[in-house]
């Protein structure tokens, strides 16, 4: 029976002490992963623990120590030395910009903050100046010898050692400030007793345990990462590789081989891509027995669907394939992958079924940064593709009625032991969103299946009213766009319209190579009569699957990729609609002009 844990210093205590010669977390140095312990990991939080006690960090006192880095072991040891000392961890990424860490540590009033490298310590450090709280900043990566070294701080801990501090249920662990897509970001207040819901949760419903590893990419600074993959596979003795960035990800799956994948739907379309774009090249028999070994693949989902056993010939065809096909694609990532994990947005069914199709067990869940984040998920024998799972243990799920959606449709609202105390010195915005009874209001779109699994439709406050009457939620369909090869990202707008418009980012690694083939001057690559011919088919090919009016009729073209750096997502890749509508708003409005044109 799975350990029921009131704080995340019960989970340290219990997953050091249980797996402690078991490797817990791989980083690569010189060309390969070398792999620490749980009983190492154990021994430099308690140094860590003494070296923040030195500074003034008291037991119990509730002080808030921010940390600025991307994964890795040092960030995890910030962590449960902070956990471990009563006080409350604030994360932020580096992809940040410096006025957004300047707002995140005033507003939580940090004391420390743990940073990266060099770099981010030359930024941050003249903050000691301007923020009154904060009183000392600590690099990772400094030189040995240097004051503020996070190797000088563990050494100094080793030789002041405190005993570690256990916070009640109720106590905060932190801060994940929520990257919000207008205005300044709120600080998700969670507990102990929050996250442990979360962990208790993924205990009784996963079968993971010391023989699994994840290779760890999506960042702690997310709740979705911080609880599910750090925290969640810690409790379990699990061990993570830390991937080296975002663009070394393939190559990394190779070297660390693991059998879980944590990730969000961007990382899965692109394999689907991938992988679609690897066959369509190969061509030949190795196409054909491709597409063969996924229509047999879905064929076994039927006959299995609710139960049922799969026919004789299915079965073998399948393991046929599974051995000739499926497992060399498998071997891109490893070759042990066995489980899945998608969460932060939906997750198209078809890229879904596909990585189900390989023989890789997909599980969707569903929460916010406020939920701490699960609040739903599949799990073994409750498992319905599209679908974004069932309630975990102790969580309790509400639709509440939207105009303009049927009976059973609505704005989905979460109770449990997973909800938020509340935004950080924001009263107003707590109870805009946290009524009395603690139901939480998540501002999303949904409806609940007879069978209890509940299924995403989309944010409320993004439902627009075309001119015809017609309700529209623009992210399911810009994710279905999206499968598109030739589409890197679009924003789907049509307020108060005929119709709908897309503005679409076109992916140039795979449209220049099609100009190329067909005769297309890379100065008109994006306004050639034959590149608008090739959206207007991919739009009606991957959007066959929409409703009339959800379609686009007409698109614009653009190549600058939106990204956090422009401003035109979220540190966590949400779209900032506002932003770019202030860009690109006379190039949207063109399209209902009549007079779209690429930009």
């Amino acid at each position: 029976m799975a350990t029921e844990f009131k704080n995340l210093v019960e989970i340290l205590e219990h997953s050091v002490e249980k797996f402690a010669d078991e490797p817990l977390f791989g980083t690569k140095k010189d060309g390969q992963y070398r792999w620490s312990t749980y009983r190492q990991f154990g021994e430099m939080v308690d140094n860590f623990r003494g070296a923040l006690h030195t500074m003034g960090v008291e037991p119990g006192s509730g002080d808030t120590i921010a940390v600025i880095a991307n994964n890795r072991v040092e960030w995890a040891v910030g962590a449960y030395a902070v956990y471990s000392l009563g006080a409350k961890y604030c994360p932020m990424y580096e992809a940040q910009l410096a006025k957004d860490w300047n707002y995140i540590l005033t507003d939580s009033g940090a004391k420390i903050v743990l940073v990266a490298n060099q770099e981010i310590y030359d930024q941050v450090k003249p903050f000691i100046d301007e923020i009154d709280t904060l009183e000392r900043v600590i690099y990772f990566d400094g030189p040995a010898d240097h004051e503020d070294a996070f190797q000088t701080l563990l050494d100094h801990g080793a030789a002041n050692p405190v005993d570690r501090y256990h916070p009640d249920p109720e106590e905060l662990c932190g801060f994940i400030y929520t990257s919000g897509t207008t205005g300044n970001p709120k600080g998700v207040l969670l507990s102990h007793g929050n996250i442990a819901s979360n962990i208790n949760g993924i205990q009784s419903l996963l079968d993971i345990g010391p023989s699994d590893v994840s290779l760890s990419f999506l960042p702690w600074a997310h709740s979705f990462g911080q609880t599910v993959e750090l925290h969640g596979l810690f409790s379990m003795g699990a061990s993570m590789g830390i991937a080296e960035n975002v663009t070394t990800i393939i190559e990394n799956l190779s070297e660390v081989r693991p059998t879980l994948l944590f990730s969000v739907p961007r990382i899965f379309n692109r394999i689907y891509d991938g992988v679609h774009k690897k066959m369509e090249e190969a061509g030949g028999l190795s196409k054909f027995l491709f597409f063969k070994g996924l229509a047999n693949a879905e064929q076994l989902r039927k006959e299995t669907e609710g139960g049922g056993r799969p026919g004789g010939m299915t079965q073998f065809m399948n393991n046929f394939y599974d051995k000739l096909v499926f497992s060399k694609v498998r071997d891109r990532f490893g070759g042990r992958l066995r489980y899945a994990f998608s969460g932060g947005a939906a997750l198209s069914p078809e890229v879904a079924q596909f990585i189900d199709n390989l023989n890789i067990t997909v599980y969707e869940g569903y929460g916010l940064t406020e939920t701490s984040p699960i609040a739903t998920c599949n799990y073994p024998g409750n498992r319905r593709i599209g679908s974004v799972g069932k309630p975990l243990p102790g969580v309790e799920i509400e639709i509440r009625d939207v105009e303009g959606y049927p009976e059973g449709t609505g704005e989905i609202c979460v109770r449990g032991p997973n909800i938020m105390q509340g935004y950080h010195n924001l009263p107003e915005k707590t109870a805009e969103v946290l009524d009395d009874d603690g139901t939480f209001h998540t501002g999303d779109l949904g409806r609940v299946d007879e069978d209890g699994f509940l299924w995403i439709l989309g944010r409320v406050k993004e439902q627009y009213k075309l001119e015809n009457g017609k309700y529209v939620v623009p992210g399911p369909i810009e994710e279905q766009l999206k499968l598109s090869p030739y589409i890197n990202q679009v924003m789907i707008e049509g307020t108060n319209k005929p119709y709908n418009g897309a503005l679409i980012v076109v992916d140039l690694e795979n449209l220049e190579p099609w100009a190329k083939r067909n005769g297309v001057p890379a100065d008109e690559l994006l306004t050639h009569s034959k590149v608008q011919k090739l959206y207007e088919e991919e739009i009606a090919r991957v959007g066959a699957t929409l409703k009339g009016y959800e379609r686009p009729k007409k698109f614009a073209l653009i190549d600058e990729e939106w990204t956090p750096e422009n401003d035109m997502l979220t540190p966590t890749l949400k779209l900032k609609r506002r932003i770019v509508m202030e860009k690109y708003g006379d190039l949207v409005e063109s399209i209902f002009n009549g007079d779209s044109a690429a930009a």
